[in-house]
């Protein structure tokens, strides 16, 4: 794949990526999150055959790769739980700024402890940037406690932790398409949402849902998740976990700007702040030369 066409589609995948927090917050007005989950990976699946089959994917699996899969899916469930519990509870704009900006950090600072590496004064001096910026978002110079505990802020902390983990799972499926392994992971997914969570009634109910559900409903399962999530993936296999992740500092300003128009959510000083200070210290973290990127 050509690395300029490669990196331009990640662009329009972490655009994508900042579009899905809207998406959300306009369906958290007809479904609960299981159902989200369910109907968001289950038209993601369909998308995804046809595209397969075209490209002869392999669909073999070995156990270090099903066991990968089983790992990555209940990873995925609770990610996507908090991520529709934090936007309901919250605003799309700050989720989507506060949880894109702390992937990379929380991959960067994971994987520094489990690789057991020394971390650098330069990303010692990145991370302090990045949780002044995180602390930032989350209003502490409010001093008020109930304010930075709400549960808003927990559901996006928790999505932030859980993300990196999927990243790093994926990343060692390496034996795998990531394709097939997205596909996968999707499946059983969807599977154990629809076996435990899901009262199939729903699926009479959404044929008379409005416009605005259906438009919200295909953005996230075909552009957020079967495009860009995929994208993501890949990318994970040809550029390394922290290079990838280091895409994701276009995701904050592309959640605030789509929820200031579609949304009409006010962004505040603090959230412009800290979301500023958290994708510097992202650059730092990654290296990131972006003069680099289209060479």
């Amino acid at each position: 794949m050509n690395k300029r066409f490669f990196y331009i589609m990640m662009i329009f995948s972490m655009v994508f990526w900042g579009a899905s927090w809207v998406n959300v917050k306009f369906l958290t007005n007809y479904i609960n999150a299981y159902e989200v989950v369910f109907f968001r990976m289950g038209i993601s699946i369909l998308a995804m055959i046809p595209v397969m089959i075209y490209l002869k994917q392999d669909f073999r699996l070995n156990l270090k790769s099903s066991a990968l899969i089983l790992i990555a899916s209940l990873i995925l469930l609770l990610y996507s739980i908090m991520f529709f519990l934090g936007v309901k509870n919250g605003t799309a704009g700050l989720g989507g700024a506060l949880v894109t900006t702390l992937i990379p950090i929380n991959t960067f600072v994971i994987l520094a402890l489990w690789h057991k590496k020394t971390i650098s004064l330069k990303h010692s001096f990145a991370l302090i940037l990045g949780g002044f910026g995180v602390i930032t978002m989350l209003n502490i110079w409010q001093f008020d406690i109930n304010e930075i505990f709400s549960i808003q802020n927990i559901y996006f902390l928790l999505a932030s932790i859980l993300w990196p983990l999927l990243t790093i799972t994926s990343s060692k499926a390496s034996n795998i398409s990531p394709f097939v392994f997205t596909f996968y992971v999707y499946t059983i997914t969807t599977i154990i949402v629809g076996v435990f969570f899901i009262d199939f009634n729903i699926i009479t109910k959404i044929v008379n849902f409005d416009y605005i559900f259906w438009i919200n409903l295909i953005s996230i399962s075909l552009l957020s998740t079967t495009f860009a999530t995929s994208f993501y993936f890949v990318g994970t296999e040809k550029l390394g976990t922290k290079k990838v992740s280091s895409f994701i500092f276009l995701v904050p300003s592309s959640a605030l700007i789509l929820s200031a128009i579609f949304l009409n959510e006010k962004v505040s000083f603090n959230t412009l702040l800290g979301t500023i200070c958290a994708v510097i210290a992202i650059y730092i973290l990654n290296d990131l030369k972006i003069r680099t990127f289209f060479k």
